[in-house]
């Protein structure tokens, strides 16, 4: 985010852990393994049910619905940056306004 490391001291580091040292373990499943085995014992619990992903559709449909009406669709603007102008006219018309940091 522009400006942050100017407000709060950022230091980079380096991530190093590996799970079979930390836990003595010498093998974890990778989420390929994981996926297959529960597939197996019956365990559905890494699965979406059917009525979650068409409830899930009818709130991404009305969005695409809304971008097809052509109200307040998409605007491209670079990486980087705030974002495009015209959301802080999108805000502006409910009397908000974005949180900036400097």
């Amino acid at each position: 985010m522009p400006g942050l490391d100017h407000k709060h001291n950022l230091q980079i580091t380096k991530l190093d852990l590996s799970y079979s040292e930390t836990f003595n373990q010498t093998h974890l499943a990778d989420a390929y393994e994981r996926l297959l085995l529960e597939t197996m014992r019956g365990i559905q619990a890494l699965f979406v049910r059917r009525d979650e992903v068409e409830e899930a559709w009818k709130w991404v449909d009305s969005i695409t619905e809304a971008w097809a009406a052509d109200r307040d669709a998409p605007k491209p603007y670079q990486a980087g940056t705030w974002g495009p102008v015209a959301s802080v006219a999108m805000i502006t018309r409910d009397g908000r306004s974005w949180n900036e940091f400097e």
